[in-house]
């Protein structure tokens, strides 16, 4: 079980009954003990999001307009889906998109 911080910004906090830190204890997949952003992304729209999922994900990543950070990092630096998480981590979804 790994214990991490989620926090959502830019709007997607709406999707999350407009709660922004989200304090998770996540189970990785497949009796795996490393847990990677793929696995994250698919436990967050399946526990946390709780409507439209279509604002936060497509197919099986984010949005394009979704910056995510891992402990202040760009996931783009750290191999996106692949990025492997630890206990403890941070994870921060800021959508870019703002209607006008």
């Amino acid at each position: 079980m790994m214990q991490l911080t989620l926090e959502f910004g830019g709007g997607l906090e709406l999707l999350c009954e407009s709660k922004k830190i989200h304090n998770v204890n996540v189970e990785p997949q497949n009796g795996s003990d490393k847990l990677i952003m793929k696995d994250l992304l698919a436990w967050v729209r399946t526990n946390l999001i709780k409507e439209r999922p279509e604002m936060f994900m497509k197919g099986d990543t984010v949005r394009p307009g979704v910056l995510v950070l891992v402990n202040d990092c760009d996931w783009e630096l750290s191999g996106q889906l692949n990025t492997s998480l630890e206990d403890k981590d941070v994870v921060v979804f800021i959508s870019t998109l703002h209607g006008g």
